[in-house]
């Protein structure tokens, strides 16, 4: 089937098969590896995108339920060499030690700082309850979100000028 999508600022077609998952689309369809394949099941939240404005499980939703949405992967946040202000905290506080959860944990925090930019430390916790990480032991990402909040605060949807 052919799917027409935006994703990270671009139109794009794809034709690909009915069942194939979104996260699948984006990594062996259009390249765009920074979103990570975990469970496959919706639970562990690597696979986090946002999809019309809405963090999205890229495992439980098929490409073609996307078809004229607008997409957004890990890969847009930072500008060429340059992270966004939510990367740059996560690197702060040192909050990714494997990176395998971080695509999901920062494509979570960025759909959550965007909608709620003076969120408190409590609905970051539950916003992030879905991610799991293995390594960090949340103290540092929770840290590092609640840090980025000026960023989205001062500047709004990217947290940039």
């Amino acid at each position: 089937m052919q799917t027409k999508f935006s994703v990270n600022g671009i139109r794009r077609s794809v034709d690909i098969e009915p069942r194939m998952t979104l996260v699948d689309c984006l990594r062996h369809e259009l390249g765009l590896t920074g979103t990570h394949v975990g469970c496959e099941h919706g639970v562990c939240g690597a696979c986090t995108v946002i999809v019309d404005g809405k963090p999205v499980r890229g495992c439980l939703m098929l490409a073609v339920q996307a078809d004229g949405a607008t997409i957004q992967t890990v890969e847009s946040l930072a500008d060429g060499d340059t992270l966004a202000p939510l990367q740059a905290s996560f690197r702060r506080h040192h909050a990714l030690q494997c990176g395998f959860c971080t695509p999901g944990m920062l494509m979570t925090a960025h759909a959550l700082l965007i909608a709620e930019p003076d969120c408190d430390e409590h609905r970051v916790r539950e916003a992030l309850s879905g991610n799991l990480c293995r390594c960090t032991g949340y103290i540092g990402i929770v840290e590092a979100v609640l840090e980025a909040r000026a960023a989205y605060r001062k500047h709004g949807r990217n947290g940039t000028s």
